[in-house]
């Protein structure tokens, strides 16, 4: 079924088509829930909400074309974790000094050598804060703008919390690089 053809099959609330489209999309959808929501749980709970709220707007959806379904369904998963984050009080920003900055050499070697779920283990290790901003910025392609103005913080706050997870990030490459 193309993805045309599935998003009119949803409209119709076909629930095969919905089945259909929840099995084309979770498990990048879940990649993308623990990048924010370290806890199995709450992601599995946060997906199961946002596809809830997919099959109920998707009537207000319009096809851009291919890649626009799964942008959608992104979006509404991020702003699920964002409210989650918020009503746990997660969002806090850290008022914690900054880490040591690694050596620039001793982190990309490292880095050649880390595979993706140790990289994605470190990103779930930074505090909510900084791995929201973090998650943000780096793979949503949000401005610091666009980042303050959905977080309700400033901008410099914003680029604090990207450069503060950034050296955490280093630092953890660097300690993996001393093994």
């Amino acid at each position: 079924m193309t993805e045309v053809q599935l998003i009119e099959a949803c409209k119709r609330q076909d629930s095969y088509a919905q089945r259909l489209l929840y099995d084309r999309y979770i498990d990048k959808l879940y990649v993308l829930c623990i990048r924010y929501v370290t806890d199995k749980a709450d992601a599995e709970e946060l997906l199961s909400n946002a596809f809830l709220k997919c099959f109920r707007h998707i009537g207000g959806f319009s096809y851009a074309g291919e890649g626009s379904l799964r942008a959608w369904l992104s979006r509404i998963l991020v702003n699920e974790c964002l409210m989650f984050l918020r009503r746990k009080k997660l969002l806090t920003i850290p008022a914690d000094g900054l880490p040591e900055m690694p050596e620039q050499q001793d982190a990309e070697t490292a880095l050649g050598r880390l595979q993706t779920r140790e990289i994605l283990q470190y990103i779930q290790e930074l505090p909510a804060g900084y791995r929201t901003v973090f998650n943000l910025y780096v793979f949503e392609d949000m401005s610091h703008k666009e980042i303050a103005a959905l977080l309700q913080i400033s901008e410099s706050t914003s680029k604090t919390q990207l450069f503060k997870a950034r050296a955490l990030l280093k630092q953890k490459i660097q300690e993996q690089a001393a093994f």
